[in-house]
């Protein structure tokens, strides 16, 4: 197992690193971490300034205008990005974008890449995905999806409604996936659509009002009303949308996690300084057992959560579908993201609660992530289901192995 990046990719990484601290802090602190509501003009000087500095769209081949560098690599590269709320969006690595990219290089013919996935690519367009419906529809069990497409001449209507469709609103397209044979509940049945947001029977009807505001577009909830979608819309084939949505979900959540390791890590250095220099019962924090166990907690924490990542990322560039690794990664960096800003936070005291620091932005960012994705307890089911068929297996062969031929 090799989890070293080549060194494209550190070089890549250093000067994102130069890249957010010398010009994306600066914005984060200007719109306090607030991009719900983001003016477009702030996310296309942001790109521009990335492609100056050589750091732009860093995860898609250079046929699409990337840098092509690994999931090794992009773990380097998304956590620099991720030191601050506004590097991925400045890279085009920010979520959904950044998956739908993925999905799209991976699934979509060459007439919808060049439609879709140029412009996304070159940050000309925003896209969204619209797979997550009220209850009861599909949520953390998405065969519970209830949104329909039935074919008429000439392609496809859709019904239904989504929500928690992330960067909805301005965005140029929506992936939305559609029950096309099946009823809720079935595992199969559901199909992805590439449908344009501008077309008749397509509504934003308000964007959801959520803890976190660091996604641009923010969390839109959808109406499908008789919406008509041409026959060449389709992405993948009929009924394998569950299946093509692995292609994106399993990296998509492993990115999430690389960027909010950046994020913990910003908090960690903010707690590191404070510690250094604030000082209180006759000494410097950080001379303090308590304050000291803190800090070393969040290093261990932000160790483990590096090595997982990587972990998960060789089996993608391996070829794996890295179902178990990329659900290990998701669960633990996600509550150990959220331990680490919560600790950085305590030990600026007051401070760490005020606005004269960003600490309680990250924490309200952070907290969400345990959900999105599937949430926590989602991945432990998941985990230990993997983990007793792993184990039936291995004893099944010791068995065979102990028989004579």
């Amino acid at each position: 197992m090799d989890l070293t990046p080549d060194d494209a990719a550190r070089s890549v990484a250093e000067r994102t690193r130069a890249f957010v601290r010398d010009t994306v802090l600066a914005v984060e602190r200007e719109h306090r971490g607030s991009a719900h509501a983001l003016p477009e003009q702030v996310r296309l000087d942001l790109q521009a300034a990335a492609r100056q500095a050589g750091v732009f769209c860093p995860h898609l081949p250079p046929r699409w205008g990337g840098l092509g560098i690994d999931r090794r690599g992009q773990a380097l590269v998304f956590e620099e990005a991720g030191y601050s709320l506004f590097g991925p969006l400045a890279l085009n690595i920010a979520a959904p974008d950044e998956g739908n990219m993925h999905l799209l290089a991976a699934v979509a013919d060459p007439e919808q890449q060049e439609r879709y996935l140029r412009p996304l690519a070159a940050g000309l367009i925003r896209s969204c995905f619209a797979m997550t419906e009220p209850a009861p529809g599909a949520g953390s069990d998405p065969s519970a999806l209830a949104t329909t497409a039935r074919p008429v001449p000439g392609g496809w209507v859709l019904n239904g409604r989504k929500w928690f469709t992330t960067g909805a609103d301005g965005a140029a397209f929506a992936i939305v996936m559609a029950r096309t044979s099946g009823q809720p509940g079935d595992r199969g049945g559901a199909t992805m659509f590439l449908v344009d947001t501008d077309v008749p029977g397509l509504e934003l009807v308000r964007t959801i009002e959520t803890l976190d505001e660091a996604m641009v577009g923010g969390h839109g909830e959808l109406v499908l009303q008789d919406c008509f979608v041409p026959a060449d819309r389709v992405l993948g084939a009929v009924d394998q949308g569950f299946d093509n949505a692995q292609v994106r979900l399993a990296p998509a959540r492993l990115t999430h996690c690389m960027r909010w390791l950046g994020l913990a890590r910003h908090a960690q250095d903010i707690a590191l300084d404070r510690a250094a220099g604030r000082r209180a019962f006759g000494s410097a924090l950080a001379d303090l057992g308590m304050i000291q166990q803190m800090l070393a907690d969040s290093e261990i924490e932000i160790e483990a959560s590096r090595a997982l990542i990587l972990r998960a990322a060789w089996e993608l560039d391996s070829g794996g579908r890295a179902a178990q690794s990329t659900s290990v990664a998701k669960a633990f960096v996600a509550e150990a993201v959220w331990r680490i800003v919560d600790r950085s936070l305590q030990i600026c005291g007051s401070l760490g609660v005020s606005g004269d620091l960003m600490l309680g932005r990250y924490l309200r960012e952070v907290r969400p992530f345990r959900i999105y994705d599937g949430p926590s307890e989602t991945h432990r089911w998941a985990i230990s289901r993997r983990a007793v068929k792993r184990r039936a297996r291995e004893r099944d062969a010791a068995v065979r192995g102990a028989l004579p031929a």
